[in-house]
């Protein structure tokens, strides 16, 4: 006999970022909601750890869109502030290069382009051209592509679909990210500088539409930003949030297979035992859930068969010493960015001289490192795991990453670090079930990327919906978080 319950249940399968947001808006909304997460912490790649010392956010490291974070606690008639806090970024971005031209991205867009002008020779008009654009893309592709469902009728019949039907070729739809690039600016350094936003979502900019030039807007216009405990606060404030209005974690427990009886989700199992509920989300990687929790269900094979996003190898190392020319976040550019692009995506392997992005959170977060040490967080773009010999590209990398620091800042660092780990696309495969290692799912290289996304819900099976970077609208927090808003809203459709 099935239970009686006074609430509708929700099973919600992963604690990733839109998992935690999936079961908060769930809950708003009265439902009893259990997360299911196989790891021994909440949050998937926002998580952290500590090193004699030295504290890590473990993945994602630029935050933008807070309103995102806000708009659940006020949900749940809480003040944001009470939980979560953040500041504002005045100088978003260090940029170097290896002839010793150095750049600062300020958040002031005057700034910049006074920064732009003076360094790089570039007019101060075309910056403001370019963030202008940007904010165009975005007024006019934000609302059909990244807050509604592309898999729904009426999104591509309302007004504001139909209007911006009338300008695709401003919104980049026809050209790709380097080709617009190159045509907004006279400097090939502002161009890769602009081109290294396709990274945004693991793509190349030489491939992929301009459409993403959107990305920029959100840095310049609306604002970086940085928790004031750390990314992995983000998670923690949430989690403490979503507990507060009943949500209950279930940490160390692997779901084995979503159930299905007559094309309709009825619950899950853990430990052979099943679990029933009303409806069931599945934050888990997309293509890795049908591969595993759905395998004996219909498989969207043209989906599940997309090339993956790129990768990355991130290095942990403990500094001890203090660089004031590096900020929250620093950018060592490559000296021939189609090159590194190539080997990624077209060779599978990691570029000899790759760009290298060192995120210090100390800058800001001073007991993040011991006194007069940093905590570089020390990144690069690789290829998704497709069997290479990661034991032996990862040595090379560290040494090529180790030797181009060294030729940037003129200190050698290697004997500088103090403590140190690395994550490669194996273990970020291990350790949030991303297929291949992949950090934002489906690659978004060619212009119909936006339409080969799964959908927010099942359309073979009733009351089994998606959320998180693998499906729409994409990967990286803000989208991750309006994931879940776009799949909440169709629950009880």
């Amino acid at each position: 006999m099935k239970e009686a319950r006074l609430h509708p249940k929700a099973l919600v399968i992963g604690s990733g970022i839109a998992g935690i947001a999936a079961a908060i808006r769930l809950a708003v909304r009265g439902f009893e909601v259990e997360v299911f997460e196989a790891n021994s912490y909440p949050g998937g790649k926002l998580s952290e750890f500590q090193l004699q010392g030295y504290r890590f956010d473990a993945g994602p490291s630029l935050f933008t869109l807070p309103e995102q974070v806000d708009e659940l606690f006020k949900l749940a008639g809480k003040n944001p502030e009470d939980y979560f806090s953040y500041q504002k970024l005045e100088d978003i971005c260090h940029y170097f290069w290896e002839d010793g031209t150095r750049i600062t991205a300020f958040a002031d867009q005057e700034k910049f382009a006074t920064e732009v002008e003076k360094n790089l020779g570039e007019p101060r008009t075309n910056i403001h051209k370019a963030l202008a654009s940007s904010a165009y893309m975005y007024d006019h592709l934000a609302p059909l592509f990244l807050h509604s469902s592309l898999h729904q009728f009426s999104t591509w019949t309302n007004r504001e679909a139909l209007n911006s039907y009338l300008k695709m070729g401003r919104l980049g739809i026809f050209s790709t990210m380097h080709k617009a690039n190159s045509k907004l600016f006279s400097n090939p350094k502002l161009v890769q500088l602009f081109n290294r936003y396709a990274t945004y979502n693991g793509s190349d900019p030489y491939q992929t539409p301009a459409t993403l030039n959107i990305i920029p807007h959100l840095e310049f216009n609306r604002g970086a930003y940085f928790p004031k405990k750390g990314m992995h606060d983000i998670t923690l404030s949430l989690v403490r949030l979503a507990e507060s209005i009943g949500v209950k974690f279930h940490l160390n427990t692997k779901v084995e297979e979503i159930v299905v009886e007559n094309k309709k989700a009825v619950g899950i199992r853990v430990n052979g035992q099943l679990i029933v509920g009303d409806l069931v989300v599945n934050n888990m990687d997309m293509v890795n859930a049908y591969k595993t929790l759905l395998k004996n269900q219909k498989q969207p094979k043209k989906l599940l068969n997309q090339p993956k996003s790129s990768s990355a190898l991130i290095f942990y190392w403990g500094i001890k010493k203090d660089f004031p020319e590096l900020g929250l976040h620093n950018i060592f550019f490559s000296d021939d960015y189609k090159s590194e692009f190539d080997a990624i995506f077209k060779k599978g392997t990691i570029y000899a001289d790759p760009t290298i992005y060192i995120n210090i959170s100390s800058v800001l977060k001073s007991d993040d490192a011991p006194a007069g040490g940093m905590n570089w967080f020390t990144m690069i773009n690789v290829p998704n795991n497709q069997g290479q010999d990661w034991d032996h590209l990862i040595g090379e990398a560290r040494k090529n990453m180790l030797a181009k620091i060294h030729r940037i800042l003129g200190v050698n660092v290697e004997p500088l670090i103090e403590v140190e780990d690395f994550l490669d696309p194996r273990t970020i495969e291990s350790r949030t079930s991303s297929a291949q290692g992949a950090l934002y799912g489906n690659s978004s290289n060619n212009r119909f990327a936006a339409f080969l996304r799964h959908a927010n819900y099942s359309s073979d099976i009733k009351n089994l919906f998606f959320c998180g970077g693998s499906v729409h609208p994409g990967g990286g927090i803000p989208l991750s978080l309006l994931s879940a808003k776009i799949m909440t809203e169709f629950v009880g459709r």
